[in-house]
Order: structure tokens, then C-alpha cells, then sequence
């Protein structure tokens, strides 16, 4: 019995967009009358609450805050 290898490449194509897009949780810091600045970008919250915790001990007298980043480059405008 033949089998299909035949497989839509668009659907890899969205799964590995899809993935791109999981890079949400960021550290931020937060600067008094100005935007928060973008420190960096993690796919996993564990590791962005590390990054944070070496932040603080590294940086103590800075205010940072892990925040949900929808980076708007990549966002769908209609």
C-alpha cells in the first residue's frame, strides 16, 4: 500500500511562525516619565524570572519588572 509523503510545507511554515511568536515575556526597565525599556526577550517565564533575579543582584538600585511583550513588528494591522 503506497504511502502519502506528500505534506503541506505551509503548515511547518506556520508552525515555526507560530513558535517565532512565543518570545513574549521580557524584562523591562522602568525609567521614571519615559517609556520602559526593552532589557531582553525570553520564550519561558522560568527563564525570564532568572535573568531577572541576576538583574537585581548585578544592578540593585534599578526597577525592573518581567512584563508581556506583543513586539508590534510582528502583530497583523488590518
Amino acid at each position: 500500500m503506497p504511502q502519502n509523503t506528500d505534506y503541506d510545507s505551509t503548515t511547518e511554515n506556520q508552525a515555526k511562525a507560530y513558535r517565532k511568536r512565543l518570545n513574549a515575556w521580557a524584562i523591562s526597565r522602568i525609567v521614571p516619565n519615559m517609556e520602559p525599556v526593552i532589557v531582553a526577550r525570553f520564550r519561558s517565564r522560568s527563564d525570564a524570572d532568572g535573568y531577572l533575579r541576576h538583574l537585581r543582584q548585578v544592578i540593585p538600585n534599578t526597577s525592573f519588572e518581567i512584563i508581556v511583550d506583543y513586539q508590534r513588528d510582528e502583530a497583523v494591522m488590518p
